[in-house]
Formats: structure tokens, sequence, C-alpha cells
């Protein structure tokens, strides 16, 4: 990966004077049809925050490319997860054949929750520490669900709901990340 890239402020990473620079943190979630090695990779989300600006972008179904998810973490200095050293990251190397870690200064938030005493999923761990939802009631299984309704039926609600799970997968890591005192 080009060490050029762009972050939420549009500043050239690569070009920015060392003293001003500012930390563009990356936070990446993926969703599957599940877990075997048999399983397809349906959607990735990554969201970008740099100071006060935000930026999220999604690909999912044949957007996910290699060359794409590179694409959306271009410019992170580094990337957090939430069991990504297990699931996400493994899985994005088996089906894109790119290793993020090699790539990028990864943090795993699941073992940072677990050093506070925090343990279970994402979800759990979030109604302990008070992080909202906007869809409380999602989980992985009904992920899948809404991506073979989208795939079987071209229901673009499914997609959509299942598009907004992902993007509060991925946004509520930084607020996580925030709680925990993560730097």
């Amino acid at each position: 990966m080009s060490t050029q890239g762009f972050c939420p402020t549009g500043e050239r990473q690569g070009t920015r004077a060392p003293d001003s620079a500012v930390k563009c943190y990356g936070y990446l979630d993926i969703e599957t049809t599940g877990c075997s090695r048999y399983s397809d990779l349906t959607v990735v989300g990554v969201g970008l925050v740099q100071g006060e600006q935000r930026r999220f972008g999604q690909l999912f179904g044949d957007q996910i490319t290699a060359d794409a998810v590179l694409g959306l973490l271009d410019g992170v200095d580094e990337m957090y997860t939430y069991n990504g050293a297990r699931f996400d990251l493994p899985f994005i190397e088996r089906r894109l054949g790119i290793d993020l870690p090699g790539q990028f200064a990864h943090t795993d938030l699941m073992y940072n929750c677990w050093r506070q005493n925090l343990k279970g999923g994402l979800k759990v761990v979030e109604v302990r520490l008070g992080i909202a939802r906007g869809l409380p009631d999602m989980n992985g299984f009904m992920a899948v669900k809404l991506w073979w309704d989208y795939v079987n039926d071209n229901d673009l609600e499914a997609l959509r709901v299942l598009l907004e799970y992902n993007r509060e997968d991925v946004m509520n890591l930084h607020v996580l990340r925030e709680k925990l005192g993560v730097a």
C-alpha cells in the first residue's frame, strides 16, 4: 500500500508535517455469510476519524476487492477492530489475500475490554458501557439472513438495514476506543 493517502481532512498523509500531524484512526468491521472457510465476505465497513473529521465507507458483494479495501483504509495510521485479530483480518486475508496487520498498526479492542473485565461480544460490551445503537436487536445471524434476502429477492430494504448494522458496528468502535481510553 502506498504511504500517500487521504484522511478525512483531505491532507495527504505522506506530505503532512510531522509536528502538525493528527493521527488518522481507522475502524474496520466485516459481515459474512458465516464463520466457516466456505463462507463469503458480504460487507466491509471502514470508518476514519481524524481530529473532528469523520468519514465512513462500505463495500458489499462484488465491490469487495483487495484494492477497494485498501482504498478505504488509505491514510490510516492505526486500525482498530473488535475480535478482528481472530476473525475479521484472517477472513479478509483468506478471501482477498491481503495481510492488513502487515500493512497497518492494529489494535483489537476486544483484548482491551478483557483487561477491564468486559467480556462478551461487541453488543454485550456496548450495553455494559452505555453505548447506544439504532438497531439494538440486530445480531450476526440476522445480518446473514438480510444478506440472503438481498441476494435472493433483490430486497433493497434488507441491504439498507444490513449496511446500517455494519455502520453502527464500525462507528461504535470509535466510541468504544474512547471509553476504554485506548490511545
